[in-house]
């Protein structure tokens, strides 16, 4: 049900109108697809899951002052409980997390005139951490980036239609730490994701669940060194409901879990309306800043830390 596709085809230009008619068929269906040959380097993939091992290890002491809830950019370290996924039943989540975005210094004209998600990351104490991981955001957003011309191809346009609302995007690096929880339980309620695509590396411990349109829930399976790829509500409202942006969920693990989530939103100011030939607009206009703040405004549940 959920294809696995190899990026080297449309990359390496051996199969580029193959691989652009199989994505297009998956962003229609399941809305998910396992992507590899993707070109990300194990070595670092690998390098990002042991920071993310170290920084979930740190005290609570050490992880507040990094709290999410005190930064208005979606920057820092969400903690076990702050988080509602499942916005009609309001379910907690049992995960946390940890968000860095585009790195900017303090002084950064974008920071200093207070632009929505154009501020500092936020950083533990851990050699290696902040290298490691701006090095992977790097090299995910590249793929993301240009996973777009197959997008615009399949859509009938320009390779480089998305070009210029994705110059400076509002990405945000997340990694995702789940304990282990014995019987039933969830660690991410249901949702669907909010930007244009999301890029995920798992450990390969199960759990992650998608509900395509009018289906059950179905475990995703994992393939070594891929990525879960899934289409988002940004880039479902962008192509006039063409693509399908699914459901899914994680269940809480029987041992514990890590993931590595890119999600990869437009830059802020780019409009979002509907993409030319796709027919009448079933929705109107709005700035990729506005679309994203309005849905994390749902997401976090007040808590003190």
């Amino acid at each position: 049900m959920i294809p696995v596709l190899d990026w080297s085809r449309f990359s390496g230009g051996t199969d580029t109108d193959g691989f652009v008619a199989d994505l297009g068929q998956a962003a229609r269906g399941p809305g998910f697809f396992l992507l590899k040959g993707h070109g990300v380097a194990a070595p670092l993939i690998e390098d990002v899951f042991t920071q993310a091992d170290s920084f979930f290890a740190l005290p609570e002491t050490d992880k507040a002052p990094l709290s999410i809830l005190n930064n208005p950019h979606n920057r820092g370290w969400a903690q076990m409980g702050s988080e509602s996924l499942d916005e009609t039943s309001g379910q907690v989540d049992q995960k946390e997390a940890f968000n860095i975005g585009l790195d900017l210094s303090p002084d950064d004209p974008r920071v200093l005139a207070g632009e929505p998600f154009r501020g500092v990351n936020l950083w533990p104490d851990l050699p290696g951490f902040k290298e490691t991981l701006l090095q992977y955001f790097d090299a995910v957003q590249n793929l993301g980036v240009s996973l777009h011309k197959a997008i615009a191809r399949d859509l009938g346009l320009a390779d480089d239609h998305f070009a210029s609302s994705f110059s400076a995007p509002m990405s945000t690096l997340r990694m995702l730490s789940y304990p282990a929880m014995p019987g039933a339980g969830i660690g991410a309620g249901a949702h669907t994701d909010y930007g244009s695509v999301t890029l995920l590396m798992t450990d390969g411990e199960p759990g992650l669940q998608v509900r395509p349109r009018g289906g059950d829930w179905t475990d995703v399976p994992h393939v070594e060194g891929a990525y879960v790829v899934n289409i988002g509500d940004c880039l479902m409202r962008w192509s006039n409901d063409i693509y399908v942006s699914t459901p899914h969920r994680v269940l809480a693990p029987k041992k514990a879990r890590k993931s590595i989530a890119f999600f990869l939103d437009p830059d802020p100011d780019a409009v979002v309306s509907a993409l030319p030939g796709t027919g009448e607009p079933k929705y109107p206009p709005v700035t990729g800043a506005d679309y994203l703040r309005s849905r994390l405004d749902a997401t976090y549940t007040p808590k003190e830390l």
